[in-house]
């Protein structure tokens, strides 16, 4: 895992983001959402859930509830293997799993580098996305996680 901080200069607060990976793509987090960083564990299958709830897990006598960030992206996603991660983080109170492909840099940024959305994203993408930044020659996609599970899409309302 790598830290990267922007060299240009800024003018707005800064603040810490996780960077992660699903599907050749990059996105992040703000890093005091993020409790902790493990390997992938099988999650259980609850029934009646969305496609996107992998199922539960044990996390030291706490049920946590798995969501695949890819799919819940309406991104392509293959079954998870033992290099994806579980970024369990606290969102309005909740914990939560969140499975992605790879975790891959800590950035340091300030909020003046944070572009809007782009017009031609979809009302779905502006809800989840909420802006975009270049680093390094990427493109990072800067995640909403207060829109990850419908219930959560409801209270944010």
């Amino acid at each position: 895992m790598n830290i990267t901080t922007a060299t240009t200069p800024q003018t707005g607060s800064r603040r810490e983001l996780i960077a992660f990976r699903i599907a050749d793509q990059e996105f992040c987090v703000d890093i005091m959402q993020v409790r902790e960083i493990r390997g992938w564990t099988p999650a259980t299958p609850l029934p009646r859930t969305p496609s996107y709830v992998k199922g539960v897990i044990n996390l030291r006598g706490a049920v946590l509830p798995i969501v695949d960030l890819g799919a819940r992206l309406g991104l392509t996603t293959e079954e998870p293997s033992a290099r994806h991660v579980i970024m369990v983080v606290t969102v309005g109170g909740r914990t939560l799993g969140l499975l992605v492909e790879a975790v891959s840099d800590i950035i340091n940024l300030s909020d003046d580098m944070v572009q809007p959305t782009p017009d031609v994203a979809c009302d779905q993408v502006k809800a989840f996305v909420k802006g975009l930044f270049a680093i390094d020659g990427r493109m990072i996609s800067l995640i909403s996680l207060d829109r990850v599970l419908p219930e959560m899409e409801a209270e944010a309302a």
